[in-house]
């Protein structure tokens, strides 16, 4: 039986400039993702991996190549289009968190939602915020809670919504070894929970290790995917 993918990129390419000045953040990239697994990219400070992930998000544009997310050629959208799908099908997770500092821990993880414009579904999102221990939180500002906190509001937005697919950019970039495992158990927990796809990019092997798969990435190209067994 062939395995489902869910995000697929073939002969992707990224450059910047010309010349011998050029930079290749991406130099023809084929990968498969299977949905529901649990996937990290690692790779040293400018290997591309960052690259990647918002070319997979539709954060930005190939130089050339396709990426299908779900069976859609991202591609083949407008801009509004894409901003409507991304908002749908894809969860982001940022390293600095992105909160409003203005708004509750509530409002920051309904805001995606009452922008595209949807009703939030409260019996969903509330099984979210007891997942990630964030029930006596929920009236306070960012600036009230501590950096896992924080993160952990991060998933909670991402995961709010109902995405296909969470793509996390270093998200324990800026957190305690004990938090940062803390918070890959819970991706890996919520994951399973609500059936979602995560590609995760971190610069930390024993943070990688936590993944079903790891994806190696030099220079803009992928040195290697070793499958990883799971006991």
């Amino acid at each position: 039986m062939k395995n489902d993918i869910i995000l697929q990129a073939r002969g992707l390419k990224k450059y910047y400039g010309k010349g011998e000045t050029q930079v290749r953040a991406l130099d023809g990239v084929d990968l498969d993702i299977e949905r529901g697994s649990f996937t990290a990219v690692i790779g040293t400070s400018g290997s591309g991996k960052s690259t990647l992930l918002n070319m997979l998000g539709g954060l930005d544009t190939p130089s050339s190549g396709s990426i299908l997310v779900d069976h859609t050629e991202l591609a083949g959208l407008t801009d509004e289009e894409a901003a409507v799908f991304r908002r749908k099908q894809i969860g982001f997770v940022f390293q600095n968190y992105n909160l409003v500092p203005v708004l509750s821990v509530w409002e920051n993880i309904i805001l995606p939602i009452c922008l595209d414009g949807r009703r939030p579904d409260r019996k969903f999102i509330m099984k979210i915020v007891s997942l990630l221990a964030l029930d006596k939180k929920l009236d306070s500002l960012p600036n009230q809670l501590s950096g896992g906190q924080q993160q952990r509001v991060a998933i909670a937005r991402a995961l709010a919504g109902k995405p296909s697919i969470i793509l996390a950019d270093e998200p324990t970039g800026n957190l305690d070894t004990r938090t940062s495992d803390d918070v890959i158990g819970l991706l890996k927990m919520t994951s399973r929970e609500f059936h979602q796809t995560i590609v995760m990019i971190t610069h930390n092997p024993g943070i990688a290790r936590m993944a079903d798969r790891i994806i190696h990435i030099e220079d803009g190209h992928i040195a290697g995917s070793p499958a990883q067994e799971r006991a």
